[in-house]
């Protein structure tokens, strides 16, 4: 315990005087034993389809609106269409309230979905828990969620942060140790089921193997979804050429809520974050919508009530490693400056199968004609985390560029998954777990002190009131 708590006082102490001391980078020489990163086979228990006549399936649940008092459940149902009809109560076995929803398909290639259903469930109590029940007859299932606390400054809140999940044993892995984490909640930087990985009717096949996969976490908290290049299944072989088809069918979000024209960009509200949900396959330079929008859900954040502002998108915007290097840097030309000036306090991204945290920099300097070229240092920057490390089949990304930037803080290419926990309006504890051959290691881990709350000399009155109580909890941790 009393190493521990060294280690993690250290690495706040580290990360606190070494924002700006960007020649402290440091390449982990963990090396990952062999382990195949192959899909699990089809007649894996971990697929299993539920017993009963056209049992709901594939259950899954996100935010239904923008202040987190609603969430969207969805679910399959393979032989019929029946109701899309969720009934629901605060109490075990009772349902006191029924809400109902649409049912739709799809089809892609000669494959045919089962019968998709959406429900949205609103007008929920802040912080309590819901059981409610799918389906019918003998092959109804229950499940529960919990709502989160009402919105406020100091509410605290525990996130997953997961990335390029797959259906692998590695997979299997970051899912199982993500779920002993106690986080509430996953924000999930996109690549889903690596469907578009099959040909023809295995494409289908492959997103219902998936949705039965994650339904062991979906089922009963949020998951606040992003897409990837995976989703996107451009398959003119086929006749398929409508992008993201069967993302945008399974999986859907509350863009509405947020007044966005799109289901790839929107933002929610939840205890005492403002999360900004991005899409780096949709068009986002200058007068296209979703750089109207983000224009002006910036000016919707009110960081004295969600001061803790975070971003996803799966592309990252700074990436020291040879896989997908520099493709972020269109996105950061158009909306760095925009992260900078905001005093976003974290960007997630996806993409590179490998895991890398950034100091805080930016390159808003320079322009074509004139200017310094490279990253600097930057106390209002955001931290860049890529967590693309989720164990899909394509394997791990390797290959990291020598020497290493000096933007960047630390990287190390092996499986996990990542948890912020924010603990109040100055404070939250950030981890990333490698998955160590089947075991959860805590790896990178430090303090992350809130842009907003930091920046000011009568915010940083109340900053040292909470900093106190952050050690006391650094201290029992």
């Amino acid at each position: 315990m009393k190493s521990l708590l060294f280690q993690l006082i250290l690495t706040s102490f580290v990360l606190l005087n070494s924002d700006n001391n960007v020649n402290a980078g440091v390449t982990s020489d963990f090396i990952r034993k062999e382990y195949p990163s192959e899909d699990i086979p089809l007649d894996n228990e971990v697929f299993a389809v539920p017993t009963g006549h056209n049992a709901p399936q594939q259950v899954h649940m996100t935010q239904g609106d923008y202040e987190g008092k609603a969430v969207i459940i969805s679910w399959v149902t393979a032989d019929e269409p029946e109701a899309s009809k969720v009934q629901y109560g605060t109490s075990k076995g009772k349902s006191e309230f029924i809400a109902e929803g649409k049912t739709t398909n799809y089809t892609l290639y000669k494959y045919k979905s089962g019968y998709i259903h959406h429900v949205l469930v609103d007008n929920l109590e802040y912080d309590t828990k819901y059981y409610y029940k799918i389906g019918t007859g003998h092959s109804a299932r229950e499940f529960w969620f919990q709502t989160p606390p009402k919105i406020g400054p100091d509410v605290p809140y525990k996130f997953g942060i997961i990335g390029d999940l797959g259906q692998t044993y590695n997979s299997l892995s970051t899912l199982e140790h993500y779920m002993e984490s106690g986080a509430e909640t996953v924000l999930f930087v996109g690549d889903l089921a690596y469907a578009d990985r099959y040909e023809y009717n295995d494409v289908g096949i492959r997103w219902d193997s998936w949705g039965r996969f994650v339904e062991r976490s979906t089922a009963y908290q949020p998951w606040i979804w992003s897409a990837g290049n995976h989703e996107i299944e451009y398959f003119p072989y086929m006749d398929e050429v409508v992008p993201f088809k069967s993302y945008l069918e399974r999986y859907p979000t509350p863009h509405l809520a947020c007044k966005s024209s799109s289901p790839m960009w929107y933002a929610v509200r939840r205890a005492s974050a403002h999360i900004i949900v991005l899409s780096s396959y949709s068009p986002f330079v200058k007068y296209t919508p979703q750089w109207e929008w983000l224009s002006e859900e910036l000016k919707r954040v009110d960081r004295e009530k969600t001061p803790w502002l975070i971003i996803l998108m799966h592309i990252p915007i700074y990436n020291s490693n040879d896989a997908h290097f520099m493709e972020g840097e269109s996105m950061r030309a158009v909306f760095e400056e925009w992260f900078v000036h905001h005093k976003v306090d974290v960007v997630f991204a996806g993409h590179v199968h490998a895991y890398e945290r950034s100091f805080r920099i930016s390159n808003i300097r320079y322009n074509v004609s004139d200017g310094d070229r490279y990253p600097v240092p930057d106390k209002s920057a955001p931290v860049y985390i890529t967590v693309g490390d989720g164990g899909n089949q394509e394997g791990l990304a390797g290959s990291f560029r020598d020497p290493q930037p000096e933007y960047s803080a630390f990287r190390e290419a092996s499986y996990g998954h990542s948890t912020l926990e924010i603990r109040n309006r100055t404070h939250a504890l950030y981890h990333w777990n490698r998955n160590d051959d089947g075991k959860k290691v805590p790896t990178d881990s430090f303090v992350l002190h809130n842009q907003y709350w930091s920046s000011s000399p009568r915010r940083r009155k109340l900053k040292k009131i909470h900093s106190s109580s952050a050690l006391g909890w650094i201290a029992s941790y």
